[in-house]
């Protein structure tokens, strides 16, 4: 199935960064941990340890929200302008251009991601995500209100405080900026945790930051694990807003104890199990590259199923059925699996050992189910967590494959007659992330979008992320939406201003 490029040129190796930050970064500094712990962080191609990041928890976190809440209640960032925080900002965005190379070898090395297609497409849309909410910052107001009786009144947007962002793994770059640039835009003070399978760019993107003007205390990042530093972001009491991207079971804890300490609100971008839907009247050939593109993003180029929106459900009208799972076996087996740093490498690894075991596991169950193996199925190489793009068909709706969220390079194949099975099938999950939709007929695509409760619909594409276009679930998926103007609005809070009116001629 495909073939397998274990990067043993030496050229990896000379693409290799020396990793400089290691530490926490609380107040503008880079520190160990209070315990002196350290973890590893694993490079996924080889299996083998990059370095030893420190440890982080409950007390480094409180010192990291001692320092955001100083930041805020008596630092410039929230009262400065938002022209001059735009200004920093776009500081930063510059910065993060000029070590585009050095950024996209760290995710390639900690996170398993493409390195061409990091240098190419990751870092640059990091750098115009920070510049997209940089412009943004000088345009949050509120607004002169109406009132029925004699009043003036008015609303201000104001800074909600500290915010605790808890990231995931599967995109390090792109979740890291979108999460800070626009709270950072709002005038709020951050703590960063990021996963501990990929600390290492976070802190980069800290230091970073400082270069660029950002205060000290404004950015915080805490490495470390979930149930410690990630759990004491959750409860602390100082802080105003959590914004979490990961598993809907970890999710239910943030909130559960977001709600037991200040109640302070909660943004949940969570698990997904999405359908696309191919219609008889679709491109064969197209169709069978956008369900590629839906279930192999991340560590694909154009991680490797690791993208809580793929396309891993696949909904195939029967007309067009049998020609579609010919032309999709034989894209899938020209895809090369390898190393990242290899310019031909098309599908990079798993980020951990705990991932890798789980997709084959996956894997395992669907077989035991009566799923037939179209192709993969299997690991692939010696060293690291590489595994075959898997695609089953002969998948029934109440297997574990088509209904958990496996997280990986699997696809699960099926068929439907109309329109109405169809839409049936694609809202048949506790998620409702996204979906897909491929057809010519525009009625068709109007009645499918409008039926599917899912929060991203995509018509004849699929990923059409943009920085412009809010992102975020329906259902078990959460809620509150992450890129546009819209994600700002989480981190603000509405005050209402009213004073009376004496002897006004008019209301």
């Amino acid at each position: 199935m495909g073939s397998y490029n274990d990067g043993s040129s030496g050229d990896s190796d000379s693409k290799i960064p020396t990793i400089k930050f290691t530490k926490l970064f609380i107040n503008g500094e880079f520190v160990d941990a209070i315990s002196g712990r350290t973890f590893e962080t694993i490079d996924p191609r080889t299996a083998e340890v990059i370095t030893k990041i420190a440890e982080g928890d409950k007390e480094d976190v409180d010192l990291a929200v001692r320092a955001a809440r100083h930041a805020f209640d008596n630092g410039p960032w929230p009262r400065m302008s938002g022209y001059e925080r735009g200004r920093i900002l776009s500081k930063f965005a510059d910065l993060i251009e000029q070590h585009t190379e050095a950024l996209a070898a760290i995710d390639a090395v900690d996170a398993g991601k493409l390195f061409e297609w990091g240098k190419a497409v990751d870092i640059p849309s990091a750098a115009k995500t920070v510049r997209y909410y940089a412009g943004a910052a000088d345009k949050i107001h509120g607004q002169v209100l109406k009132m029925s009786r004699e009043f003036h009144a008015y609303t201000l947007l104001e800074p909600a405080g500290v915010v605790g962002h808890i990231i995931p793994w599967n995109f390090p770059t792109t979740m890291f900026v979108v999460k800070v640039s626009p709270s950072l835009a709002a005038g709020c003070t951050v703590v960063v945790k990021p996963a501990e399978q990929t600390p290492l760019s976070a802190l980069f993107y800290a230091y970073l930051a400082k270069q660029a003007g950002i205060p000290d205390g404004v950015l915080n990042v805490v490495t470390g694990f979930g149930p410690t530093a990630g759990a004491a972001i959750a409860s602390h009491m100082d802080v105003d807003v959590v914004s979490f991207t990961g598993s809907t079971e970890v999710g239910r804890k943030i909130m559960q104890a977001a709600a037991l300490s200040n109640l302070k609100p909660v943004s949940l971008e969570l698990g997904g199990k999405s359908p696309l839907l191919i219609f008889n009247d679709a491109d064969v050939d197209q169709a069978a590259d956008q369900a590629l593109y839906g279930i192999m993003l991340n560590k694909a180029k154009p991680i490797y199923g690791e993208v809580c929106a793929a396309s891993s459900r696949v909904f195939v009208q029967e007309g067009i059925y049998d020609e579609f799972v010919e032309k999709l076996a034989e894209k899938a087996k020209t895809w090369v699996v390898g190393d990242p740093f290899d310019p031909k490498t098309r599908l990079g690894p798993q980020v951990d050992k705990k991932q890798y075991d789980k997709i084959l596991s996956y894997i395992e169950h669907g077989k035991r189910e009566g799923a037939t193996l179209l192709t993969g199925g299997k690991p692939v190489g010696t060293k690291g967590y590489y595994i075959q793009p898997t695609i089953f068909t002969d998948v029934k709706e109440d297997m574990l494959i088509a209904k958990d969220e496996i997280f990986g390079p699997v696809m699960s194949l099926m068929k439907f007659k109309t329109i109405e099975e169809g839409i049936k099938c694609a809202n048949n999950t506790q998620y409702g992330l996204a979906a897909g939709i491929i057809t010519k007929n525009l009625d068709v695509a109007n009645t499918v979008s409008r039926s599917i409760r899912a929060g991203v619909i995509w018509i004849n594409c699929y990923f059409a992320f943009d920085d412009d276009c809010p992102f975020g679930g329906y259902k078990m998926s959460g809620f509150g939406r992450d890129h546009g103007v819209d994600s700002i609005q989480k981190y603000l809070q509405v005050k209402s201003v009213a004073t009376p009116l004496h002897n006004s001629p008019w209301l």
